[in-house]
């Protein structure tokens, strides 16, 4: 009888893929917010005055607290010491936290000459907000981590780990094609506040979920194996000695830091470069999330089955180069190419994930995973942190006449009345009649080559290594 109830929720398809779409939910709440303001780079410098240093702030301080406060480590231990359960409600709390501070910045009212640590008020707690809810975010993520080992190891891992990565981008895809139009058609505090009303909703599915995994533990409880079990603060050596882990994990802020932040300014540079209207700015970088929605599952179950993962990666690898080379050209301005271009990104983009994140568990054992996923998390912070912050300041760098545009017209507009509709709908019309200087972002897109060629390199040692040590990323993950 014992036996029959053990193998009642694990093995059974139905439960673990239940299980599987109610943690994903909460991660495309997060991932929606994630992007809440990726498709409105324009709106906010006419709503606000801001410029691209004032955006590349508040989109990098995502990772303040994660990387400076090694925030995402203390979480990883938090995982691994008080369980799944617990890191899903105190996360997705977070991650509500966090996204009201980021509402009350765009609703509230605030002094446009007072400042906090050199930036505007505005800016200043959209970047607290964001910088909290990041940690709540990253925290999620690596709960959802481990909690799809624990249903799915020996099963679909991959599949159910493509599945949820596909889940998670429809919520970065929903902002970035229609994000800018609803922020027109109503206003930013509104178009904030449905992201926060999904994150709520969210918090409500780990509850949920929560219920199914007390069942699964009480069924699989055993004793004599808890202790044995029991994380300690020294298995920690076990993933910092790992050469393996450490490519991966650079593997992971290279690989991630040449995508998230072209969700940042792959809307700006359609608008700037190949003459997309801002109101639908996002909806070319939005065939990025799009696309991994649907493949990533795909490669995932091809991993599953036929292994190949180091592989995999590098091809993911190679097509990443091209993608950012063909961005950065100077001559290459048709939109076509854009959308084929961020469709190739797409393809990509699947690849990587459906490969990485499986393979942690066959380098690392499962009672350090939590503290693995969340090393390899902070040091992805670190890159999403550092990354579109560079991105803002090269930009400003490279074109300050289009920082002295902005402010002088924003100056002179708002002095005669307009509303900042009007002022953004002046800027639309002085662009297209050639009366507005555009940004160039030729230099700036020099860093995302640089990060894709970079990965490449690490691609091929980590297959190396998996070669010399036998860890089984180029084997199958089903087992017969």
């Amino acid at each position: 009888m014992t036996e029959v109830i053990k193998q009642s929720l694990r093995d059974s398809k139905a439960a673990r893929w239940t299980a599987l779409v109610i943690l994903s939910f909460t991660m495309f709440a997060g991932y929606m917010f994630t992007e809440i303001i990726s498709p409105i780079k324009p709106l906010l410098e006419s709503t606000y005055g801001w410029t691209s240093s004032d955006y590349g702030t508040v989109v990098s301080a995502y990772g303040w607290f994660n990387v400076f406060f090694v925030a995402l480590i203390l979480v990883g231990i938090l995982l691994d010491k008080f369980g799944i359960r617990f890191s899903t409600l105190s996360s997705a709390g977070i991650m509500v936290i966090g996204a009201l501070i980021k509402y009350y910045a765009f609703a509230g009212t605030f002094d446009p000459e007072a400042t906090i640590f050199g930036l505007q008020l505005r800016v200043f707690y959209a970047s607290i907000g964001y910088a909290i809810f990041g940690v709540g975010v990253e925290y999620a993520g690596i709960t959802v981590s481990k909690a799809v080992v624990k249903w799915f190891k020996g099963k679909e891992m991959a599949l159910a780990m493509g599945m949820q990565v596909a889940i998670a981008r429809l919520g970065s895809f929903v902002p970035l094609a229609f994000g800018a139009k609803f922020a027109k058609t109503f206003d930013i505090p509104s178009y904030i506040l449905l992201g926060v009303v999904f994150l709520i909703i969210g918090l409500i599915s780990f509850f949920v979920y929560n219920t199914m995994d007390k069942k699964l533990e009480l069924e699989s409880a055993d004793g004599s194996s808890k202790n044995a079990d029991e994380f300690k603060f020294s298995d920690l050596a076990v993933i910092f000695t790992n050469k393996a882990f450490w490519y991966i994990a650079i593997l992971c802020v290279l690989f991630y830091g040449a995508v998230f932040p072209f969700y940042k300014y792959g809307p700006d540079l359609m608008v700037n470069k190949f003459g997309v209207p801002d109101d639908w700015a996002g909806l070319i970088p939005s065939l990025v999330p799009f696309g991994t929605m649907l493949l990533t599952p795909f490669f995932g179950s091809i991993y599953d089955r036929k292994g190949k993962g180091a592989t995999i990666m590098i091809i993911g690898a190679v097509m990443l180069i091209v993608v950012h080379i063909i961005y950065y050209l100077p001559f290459i301005t048709d939109i076509y190419v854009a959308i084929a271009n961020a469709i190739l990104l797409g393809i990509a983009f699947s690849l990587v994930p459906s490969a990485m994140w499986p393979s942690v568990p066959k380098i690392i054992p499962e009672k350090q995973l939590g503290s693995a996923y969340a090393t390899i998390f902070f040091i992805q912070n670190i890159g999403l942190m550092g990354i579109p912050f560079l991105v803002g300041k090269v930009l400003d760098a490279t074109n300050p006449q289009v920082v002295e545009a902005i402010k002088t017209l924003n100056t002179r507009l708002s002095a005669e009345g307009l509303t900042p509709d009007q002022i953004q709908a002046k800027i639309t019309d002085l662009k297209a009649a050639g009366d507005f200087p555009l940004y160039d972002y030729e230099t700036t897109w020099l860093i995302y080559v640089g990060l894709t060629v970079l990965a490449l390199l690490f691609a091929f040692l980590l297959k190396a290594e998996d070669k010399k040590k036998g860890y089984g990323l180029e084997l199958p993950n089903i087992q017969d």
